[in-house]
């Protein structure tokens, strides 16, 4: 929710249609703008996401999507799904990564509760996607992926060679 406040105007949010229903929570993201993807059903999923590239590119507006499609608490990425690295060549718009720095030592899944700590956060270059095509789809996941978790491990203070490498 904090982040509604920080994005740019032209700057929408995705999330799974699911927490339309989680309460107040649920009514502000609604309220906010986010677009709702029902990840049970993939047509319905990449019928609303060709409708988001098609705005992105008439609007110019931003989409912020989260690649690992669910939360995790683990201290390390979950693999991508590539439905936000198809949005980004349909609309021909670059990739832009912003990684946030593992939040596992003051937060307690178990409690489901935060103690004080720090974030950092990072927004790395731009990954371009003109010219690129649904064949490319999968070295870009894996070109986010790779870069993006070099950087989470970085932020993290973790030796790159952790977990999965």
């Amino acid at each position: 929710l904090g982040l509604m406040e920080i994005l740019p105007d032209d700057c929408v949010q995705v999330a799974k249609k699911e927490l339309m229903y989680a309460g107040t929570v649920g009514l502000l993201i609604y309220l906010g703008g986010v677009i709702f993807i029902n990840r049970k059903s993939t047509s319905s999923a990449k019928m609303v996401m060709a409708e988001v590239a098609k705005t992105m590119a008439a609007d110019n507006v931003k989409v912020w999507v989260y690649p690992e499609g669910t939360r995790n608490c683990t201290g390390d990425f979950l693999p991508f799904k590539k439905g936000a690295f198809h949005l980004a060549i349909q609309a021909q718009v670059p990739v832009i990564p912003v990684v946030y720095s593992s939040f596992t030592s003051f937060y307690n899944p178990k409690k489901n509760l935060f103690t004080s700590g720090k974030v950092k956060v990072e927004i790395l270059p731009p990954i371009e996607t003109k010219g690129l095509t649904s064949d490319d789809v999968s070295e870009l996941t894996n070109r986010c992926f790779h870069t993006m978790r070099e950087t989470l491990f970085r932020l993290s203070g973790r030796p790159g060679g952790a977990k999965g490498s």
